[in-house]
């Protein structure tokens, strides 16, 4: 019986997908880009590895997505994560944007298998909580939607 709700709970989570998530050029990297963010990371360790190299954080706030960001949250990353500093499965969420750059929060997000295997950070974080993180194959536009989220939560206006 549990194999059962183990394996609908699995197909549930890797077949979710972000309502009204945004399309952009930067969804989806090419090769090249890829190759690229990765010579850049290993000389900017606390950026993360993967093709997320610089985000513009806004002020205020962007409410459209830190709606999105809730949705996805609620639906991805609830099950493991809780909004205070309380670690269930995972580590709780308050105060990681004051604590990791955006970079990192979203390659952590958006290319968790390879950050890790090779982001030092990231490796102390699964020694802590030793869990893998799942990859929920999230568009770079949903892990900026996530992000906002986090800011939001962290008390930013």
């Amino acid at each position: 019986m549990n194999k059962i709700i183990v394996f609908f709970f699995s197909i549930s989570v890797f077949s979710a997908c972000a309502p009204d998530k945004p399309k952009n050029a930067e969804e989806f990297p090419t090769p090249e880009q890829q190759k690229t963010a990765l010579k850049e990371a290993i000389t900017n360790p606390t950026k993360g590895l993967g093709a997320v190299k610089n985000v513009t954080l806004h002020h205020p706030i962007e409410q459209d997505r830190v709606t999105r960001g809730l949705a996805i949250y609620e639906m991805k990353c609830s099950a493991c994560h809780k909004l205070t500093d309380q670690r269930i499965v995972g580590p709780g969420w308050q105060g990681v944007t004051k604590k990791r750059a955006p970079e990192w929060i979203m390659n952590m997000i958006t290319n968790t298998d390879v950050m890790l295997e090779k982001d030092p950070e990231a490796q102390k974080l699964l020694e802590l909580c030793l869990m893998r993180m799942p990859n929920q194959n999230m568009a770079i536009g949903d892990a900026r939607d996530v992000l906002e989220f986090m800011r939001k939560n962290d008390g930013e206006k």
